[in-house]
């Protein structure tokens, strides 16, 4: 088994009830079971701003599946839940990020690991954090240190 953290965001539909199921459905997962659940967090849209705030956390999971494979089943349960890719950074309905697959890296036309952005977007590293407070990203460094240095990025837990 290996331990993989996966980033969930929503921010139109009913992005609580979408979190939850998909929590559901991650659990459900063939070799898998959700290991820890971070608290949920409201934040700004990244990228194209004009659009309702996004609710995130991050799920812990331990699974047996390869990286292929599990992110393979996060497109289908974004998809269950209407997900469309309109174009970059839309609001969306489910968003499911494969973070880190415990410390491998890997960078393939479909799946780069460590999950590109997310030592620079506080909404990944907050919800992570609570879940491993001594965590790092590999090639990137302490999760603690990258948070600090974002700084203005504002976040706000709501549960």
């Amino acid at each position: 088994m290996t331990v993989a953290y996966v980033g969930l965001g929503a921010n139109i539909g009913e992005p609580r009830r979408q979190l939850q199921e998909a929590l559901q459905h991650l659990d459900e997962l063939p070799q898998t079971r959700v290991a820890g659940i971070s608290g949920f967090y409201r934040s700004a849209p990244v990228g194209y701003l004009d659009q309702p705030e996004f609710l995130n956390a991050v799920a812990e999971l331990d699974t047996g599946l390869a990286p292929g494979p599990l992110l393979e089943h996060l497109h289908e349960i974004e998809k269950c839940h209407g997900r469309e890719r309109s174009f970059a950074n839309a609001p969306r309905t489910l968003d499911l990020d494969l973070l880190l697959y415990g410390d491998r890296t890997m960078n393939t036309p479909g799946l780069t690991l460590p999950h590109p952005r997310m030592h620079e977007r506080a909404f990944v590293l907050q919800p992570l954090l609570e879940l491993d407070s001594e965590i790092s990203i590999p090639g990137k460094g302490k999760a603690g240190a990258l948070l600090s240095a974002c700084g203005s990025q504002k976040i706000e837990r709501i549960d």
